[in-house]
């Protein structure tokens, strides 16, 4: 302890001692300049480094896209040329019968040409299981169907799984013969046209539909206004007409083998064991049945368009592809 000076104030009244002023910033030095200089050209040059492998990536990702999609088209136009033996060509269709929808008639017809053009193809069986849908799409394959049957002197049989009611069976009287099982659902030769109202909903809720039409039936069938006698007439006549465009396709389809009864036209459906007896079916038989019993010909090629290894391949590098630039878009690290 060192002693204290006895003529000395005390530790306590001494003034304090100043407060040191902070200094100014001291420039900054030459070799912090050239690290900070050194960090940004490394920056720099890592991006531009970035930019051209995404440069590159893009370049082959298009490259392999157009090598697929070359690949696809030679494998089709080979099996198109490649001769076969003696065989059942099958066409599936599948699913709601729609014009954005697999079951649409470009892809049927597509498989459907295929399949009466090859010479090996002793008899086409188009296997259907759909509740329907489109009765344009279905009128269309109707059509084209008996058209192929006459220039390719073919047989056509339909062959039903689970369903073939609506716009489905609309196509399969088009066939030669139709084969179910015994529960299959077959029929509802019917059309409708449905939709919801919601005038008295609005009312209670105070809201009011403000819609402006040049036209007096332009807003014919709007949900939100009320229809009146003379627009529902209009839609009735529209579907009846259609209701009998459909039973005219039945008749000359079925001919002298179906038994009308007054429920026959009427949307109804039936089970496979009913359809027979009602003459809308013709006899309880699978794909492997009709092949060996009816066409002769065992072996089984089906024609239903399908994507190709190519075209999946296409589809992949191109979601690949989009999925790559968005991230380059936004300044994100490719995902590895």
């Amino acid at each position: 302890m060192i002693p204290q000076d006895p003529g000395a104030p005390p530790d306590d009244a001494l003034p304090p001692a100043p407060t040191p002023r902070p200094s100014p910033a001291a420039p900054l030095r030459a070799t912090q300049f050239d690290t900070v200089l050194e960090q940004f050209a490394r920056a720099y040059l890592r991006d531009r480094r970035s930019e051209r492998r995404w440069r590159v990536f893009f370049r082959l990702a298009w490259l392999l896209l157009i090598v697929a999609i070359a690949l696809g088209a030679f494998a089709e136009r080979r099996h198109a040329t490649t001769p076969s033996g003696p065989h059942t060509a099958l066409v599936e269709l599948r699913g709601e019968i729609a014009a954005e929808a697999d079951a649409n008639a470009e892809n049927i017809l597509a498989g459907l040409k295929s399949a009466f053009e090859d010479s090996g193809s002793q008899a086409v069986v188009l296997r259907i299981n759909s509740p329907g849908g489109s009765p344009v799409q279905a009128g269309i394959m109707n059509d084209e169907i008996r058209r192929m049957k006459a220039k390719y002197n073919k047989k056509l049989y339909v062959v039903v799984d689970e369903t073939c009611a609506s716009a489905a069976y609309y196509i399969a009287v088009a066939a030669d013969d139709i084969y179910v099982d015994k529960a299959s659902v077959v029929g509802s030769v019917g059309v409708l046209m449905d939709g919801f109202g919601f005038t008295g909903t609005m009312e209670k809720l105070g809201i009011e539909r403000r819609l402006i039409t040049a036209g007096e039936n332009k807003g014919i069938l709007d949900p939100f206004s009320p229809m009146n006698d003379k627009q529902r007439a209009y839609a009735q006549a529209m579907i009846d007409q259609i209701h009998q465009q459909f039973i005219k396709v039945v008749r000359e389809g079925r001919g002298k083998r179906l038994h009308e009864t007054p429920e026959t036209f009427s949307g109804l459906f039936w089970n496979g064991e009913e359809a027979v007896k009602l003459g809308l079916a013709d006899k309880f038989g699978n794909l492997d049945y009709v092949a060996r019993e009816v066409v002769k010909a065992e072996d089984v090629i089906d024609y239903t368009p399908k994507d190709n290894v190519a075209e999946k391949l296409a589809k992949k590098l191109g979601a690949s592809i989009g999925a790559g630039a968005v991230h380059a878009l936004r300044g994100l690290a490719p995902i590895r």
